[in-house]
């Protein structure tokens, strides 16, 4: 790979790190963003990353949050990023702006507007015109603005990333695709640094290759793992081959892990996700993390050192001591380079394969030493015992120069964190005793405890040990020993939790879009519904019909047939089968479907979790007959010669095992049909009249074949046993005639907004299975907020307040989700109002939302 341009923008590149203006710095960069927060609390989120320690923030700009449908583009009020960026400069912190134009981030589509797969010739995230026209008209709205705000002139950006973990995903021309995002950002006159990041190691894959183009790495590694270090040498040296820093552009979040990516060469951390958020309306993804699929929750926290509400939590500490270390050995560290200890260390507890240390710039090495277990424990540094403290990663300093501190000699040994160096002093930070060793005299310095820092000397220096809490608020150690503390924040005590036991329910219900007729159900995003719902109707003859097939149905699905209301259908779209032997002749079919969102990862096990994959009912069949196909497979492969040998699907026995085994056979229909391959363990290739094969999963066993004759290939590896795969095929009738209504999230937004007369209703509400409540509780001002819990049975739920969608919750049975909490909704402070939105689920135990409670936040 050639090294890529750096522009002239203030901001240096190369294997000896970063540098601002010429200094020399290392960069930790908190995500922060500013679409998951009220604008309110924008100034209040800055502040706290920067009081962190950390001195950047790390801001995806998601293209779908500014083009709210096609050509309609909105950047005011909480979608000022401009302000958001602005505000950012004002707090003292530097930027990197990630604009995607795929930004993952478990946001809906991963930031790509849905209306995108209604073009078959769009074709995302590759090198292909009609996605780069689109791309074009958003990177002519958002560029602009970023190059208005570059480092050092006009704001605080320091980068710019192009796209996002490229590498996850199947791009035909990866060298294409990012010299034409590349091109764009330097037509609209970026002049920092472009980079893109590999999110699992393959730089070529996330860059192309592209001259310009800076590679940086996601890591997130198991945090109990001894084998990081190594793992992150390794890219350390393979970038400073290219002359390049290693630039962490997401890991884990906890610091004793980012201690040990420090001490193995990075540049610049940024733990993913340390201020958290929450997913506000219809923005959260439907992602991969389940099995297969899951919903992400309305709150966004991953155990960041903020939650979501505000709250510091423990990691906060950890981040200003981590900062401090940073900021005191300053250009020595920003320059050092990454090696192995060159001393001899051992250990007694668990601890890094190979540990890591940096060699200082001006001498002097800063050694990682990661304490994996749980008890305290011994290392032994260079032959001198020293105690570390259980799950820490103490960043030891040995034969470093203190000439720089005002003492003429070596420091040989420091077990703790130096957190600040004046004139003849230095101060550490540490939950055990400190040993300290100053050109060969040893000094031991008992464990400090908060309030009480403990103290030594030895060289001529003065040596002050405080516990974590202390050095975290550190603003001066004087000459003596006598440390000055910022005053520690005031304790805040949480109130109980109020009970709402009296709501008032409107009578009306929400009105509905008509969306006019259709053969077969119409895409929701076909209809102009890119968040919101939509009902489908019909009137199906039943008769002789003992199942129903449902394909592609995606995301939320409350179908009723002949008025009884079927369990919620979230199946990301794969196959269901629906038993309606109880309905015969002319039967009502009514189902509403919800977008939860699109995917935000591009998963081919399942319909609805392809990245760009569209959402609505899919197809209704209905099932004429069924028939055994497991019998009467030819068999090809292995040493089945000719004539083929003829067994049951699967049933080829030898003893070569885990070889591909091709099964092949004639299915005939006179409509179309699905074959349905039950027993599936290990994924399948299928191929239909010798036709490109796909892979079939157990997730989803079926094949859907159009009417007439075909020749079926299924090779699958072999197994002696057979695996008791079996074949069935369902001779299939589409159910027609189609009448379609929608409500976007604007219709939604606006009739939960209007108001209207409402009666006093108590808690606990019961519901039908399919019926709707709307309700309007009162809730008494608070300069906090609230959290709003739900407490009920088979229900979801969809809150809004001060004119728009906060969350959705889904209490009762329900597929997997992920995020925060996901049995809240959170009402900002400030924010008027709350508009519940109930529907009634069908499913073990009744519908019934039994108690509404308002919390308050931690913080």
């Amino acid at each position: 790979m050639s090294r890529p341009t750096v522009l002239d923008s203030g901001i240096e590149l190369d294997a000896r790190g970063i540098r601002a203006e010429g200094s020399p710095r290392v960069v930790l960069c908190a995500s922060l963003f500013y679409f998951r927060l009220p604008r309110e609390q924008w100034r209040a989120r800055l502040e706290q990353v920067r009081a962190s320690g950390y001195t950047c923030v790390d801001v995806y700009l998601p293209w779908n949050f500014h083009e709210t449908a096609p050509g309609i583009w909105s950047f005011e009020h909480r979608r000022d990023v401009a302000a958001f960026l602005d505000l950012a400069r004002e707090t003292g912190l530097y930027v990197i702006a990630r604009p995607g134009p795929y930004i993952c981030s478990e946001w809906d589509g991963g930031a790509l507007p849905a209306w995108l797969g209604l073009d078959p010739q769009v074709r995302v995230r590759q090198h292909e015109p009609r996605f780069l026209e689109q791309v074009t008209a958003w990177f002519d709205q958002v560029l602009p603005l970023l190059a208005r705000r570059q480092y050092p002139a006009g704001g605080p950006v320091i980068m710019v990333q192009l796209e996002n973990e490229l590498d996850f995903f199947d791009c035909e021309d990866r060298t294409g695709y990012l010299t034409a995002l590349r091109d764009q950002a330097l037509r609209h006159g970026i002049t920092v640094p472009l980079i893109a990041c590999a999110g699992q190691g393959d730089i070529e894959g996330a860059t192309g290759d592209v001259q310009g183009v800076v590679p940086a790495c996601n890591f997130y590694p198991d945090d109990d793992s001894p084998d990081i270090e190594p793992e992150v040498r390794r890219y350390a040296q393979l970038l400073a081959e290219r002359d390049l820093p290693l630039l962490i552009t997401e890991t884990n979040r906890r610091h004793r892990t980012l201690r040990r990516l420090l001490a193995s060469g990075a540049s610049m951390i940024a733990p993913y996700l340390q201020s958290s958020g929450w997913n506000f309306g219809f923005t959260p993804s439907t992602g991969n993390w389940g099995e297969p699929g899951n919903f992400m929750s309305h709150g966004y926290d991953f155990g960041g050192y903020v939650s979501s509400t505000g709250a510091e939590r423990p990691e906060f500490t950890e981040a200003q001591v981590f900062a401090r270390v940073i900021d005191t050995l300053g250009p020595r560290l920003a320059l050092a380079t990454s090696t192995v200890p060159g001393v001899p260390v051992t250990a007694d507890f668990p601890t890094s394969s190979s540990p890591s240390a940096l060699d200082l710039d001006g001498g002097g090495q800063l050694v990682g030493v990661p304490h994996l277990g749980t008890a305290p424990g011994t290392a032994v540094v260079n032959g001198v015992a020293v105690a570390v403290a259980a799950d820490s990663c103490p960043l030891m300093l040995v034969d470093v120069p203190l000439r720089p501190y005002g003492v003429d000699a070596t420091l040989t040994l420091a077990s703790a964190d130096l957190v600040a160096a004046a004139e003849g002093v230095l101060t550490f930070s540490s939950d055990v005793p400190v040993t300290v060793v100053v050109d060969g005299t040893r000094v031991e310095i008992p464990a400090p405890k908060p309030g009480s820092p403990t103290t030594a000397a030895a060289g001529g220096a003065t040596l002050v040990a405080l516990a974590p809490p202390d050095a975290a608020r550190l603003r001066a150690t004087d000459r003596d020993g006598t440390v000055h503390l910022t005053e520690a924040p005031p304790r805040r005590d949480t109130p109980p939790p109020t009970a709402v036991r009296t709501v008032r329910r409107r009578p009306a219900t929400a009105p509905e879009r008509p969306a006019g007729t259709h053969e077969l159900p119409p895409t929701l995003e076909s209809l102009g519904v890119y968040r919101g719902r939509g009902t489908y109707r019909t009137t199906a003859d039943l008769t002789g019909v003992d199942e129903l097939l449902l394909v592609g149905a995606a995301d939320i699905v409350d179908l009723s047939v002949a008025g009884r209301v079927r369990p919620t259908i979230a199946g990301f779209g794969a196959v269901q089968r629906i038993d309606v032997r109880e309905a015969t002749g002319a039967a009502a079919v009514e189902a509403v479907v919800e977008i939860w969102g699109h995917a935000n990862f591009d998963d081919s096990r399942l319909p609805a979790l392809h990245l760009g994959a569209l959402r609505g009912l899919g197809t209704l069949w209905k099932v004429r007959e069924a028939e055994d196909v497991s019998a009467l497979w030819s068999v090809r492969g292995q040493w089945a010669g000719l004539p083929a040998p003829t067994r049951a699907l699967g049933g080829w026995s030898s003893t070569r095992v885990g070889l591909p085994v091709t099964y092949t056979r004639e299915i005939r229909s006179s409509t179309a049909s699905a074959l349905h391959l039950s027993g599936v363990v290990e994924p399948l290739r299928v191929s239909v009249d010798s036709g490109e094969a796909r892979t079939v999963h157990t997730e989803d066993p079926w094949v859907l074949l159009p009417a007439g004759a075909h020749q079926v290939a299924i090779t699958l590896p072999h197994h002696p046993s057979g695996g008791g795969l079996r074949a069935e095929l369902l001779r299939l009738e589409p159910v027609t005639d189609w009448s379609c209504a929608v409500q976007d999230d604007d219709l939604l937004t606006g009739f939960a907004a209007e108001g209207g007369p409402a009666q006093g209703v108590e808690l606990p509400l019961a519901l039908d299975p399919g019926e709707e409540a709307w309700l309007d509780v009162d809730v008494p001002p608070s300069d906090d907020g609230y959290l709003v819990r739900m407490e009920g049975s088979q229900i979801r739920v969809t809150g809004w307040a001060q004119g728009e969608c906060v969350g959705r919750v889904w209490v009762g049975d329900r597929p997997a989700f992920s995020g925060g909490d996901s049995n809240i909704i959170w009402i900002p402070s400030g924010w008027s109002g709350l508009t519940l939105l109930v529907k009634g689920a069908a499913g073990p135990g009744n519908a019934e939302l039994r108690t509404l409670w308002l919390e308050s936040p931690d913080g």
